[in-house]
């Protein structure tokens, strides 16, 4: 089975081995010990990839958290309903920023226009 130090996800992620200690410490990573030294699995290292992809999508600690537990756990309807109301609500949230984004940039490449044409005058 393939296992990684805490350093090697640190270098892999570009992250600080402070900040993989903490998400360890918030319960989002389980590694094994040898000693001092703590082994992860890959399932951690997938779980890494997940947090930082999620935080990166503007999910909190706390919603990746709670993502993770309803997967961990025997996944009735119920939860599933739950993880996918976590979802839509998320995609709602990003859709709307988009779609602020895009406004924006229409905005600011007409500016730039009306810049480039009063320089031209």
């Amino acid at each position: 089975m393939e296992t990684f130090k805490i350093s090697e996800l640190a270098k892999e992620f570009d992250i600080t081995t402070r900040s993989i200690r903490f998400y360890e410490d918030m319960g989002l990573l389980a590694p094994t010990r040898n000693g001092t030294t703590r082994i992860y699995q890959r399932r951690d290292k997938i779980r890494l990839k997940l947090i930082l992809r999620g935080k990166r999508l503007g999910f909190s600690l706390a919603e990746i958290r709670e993502l993770f537990d309803l997967y961990d756990t025997d996944q009735s309807d119920n939860q599933l309903n739950q993880m996918l109301i976590i979802i839509d609500e998320k995609q709602a949230v990003l859709q709307q920023q988009l779609n602020d984004i895009n406004v924006v940039m229409n905005e600011l490449t007409a500016a730039r226009q009306r810049c480039l044409q009063a320089m031209n005058k």
